[in-house]
């Protein structure tokens, strides 16, 4: 089941990714940005400024060059509808994250998933056969024909009564 939810998450991240690199494809306007933040462990990411109308925008894990250093001037495309909707001029799409995790994370996911709802089929063939043999033991344990006339000797609650 997490396996489907991260197959959706990654699909999510992935087409959001689509959508941007589509609409900055339809009317790119080029801008220039700031390198302020570089990736600098397991928990931060790049960081650029960049100026739209007056207001200035960040954009965050873009793919900067190996080289690029805090204060660098970096070309950017924007969509000209979105502005938040940025990439460095050159790039396919926005950020590394969603298109790489939704091309290995996808596939695996899927994979799972169907492996898992294999399982769970198979599973329950199996059961529905077993079933039927489990009903059939239970109807006959107390059938006379079985025990030749005589009850069965199961044990009760609370042992054995004293004799009246």
């Amino acid at each position: 089941m997490l396996s489907a939810v991260v197959a959706v998450a990654m699909c999510l991240l992935g087409w959001r990714q689509a959508d941007q690199a589509d609409r900055i494809d339809a009317h790119p306007v080029r801008v220039d940005g700031t390198v302020t933040q570089l990736p600098g462990g397991s928990g931060t990411y790049s960081q650029v400024a960049y100026q739209v109308d007056g207001r200035r925008l960040t954009a965050a894990d873009l793919w900067l060059p190996a080289d690029a250093r805090v204060g660098e001037s970096v070309c950017l495309e924007r969509a000209a509808d979105d502005p938040s909707a940025v990439r460095v001029c050159g790039r396919t799409y926005p950020q590394p994250v969603g298109v790489v995790l939704a091309q290995t994370s996808v596939p695996a996911a899927v994979l799972t998933c169907a492996l898992c709802l294999w399982r769970i089929r198979r599973g329950r063939a199996g059961a529905e056969r077993g079933q039927a043999g489990l009903t059939v033991a239970f109807a006959a344990e107390g059938m006379p024909a079985l025990t030749h006339g005589k009850r069965s000797r199961r044990r009760r609650k609370g042992g054995r009564r004293a004799l009246r």
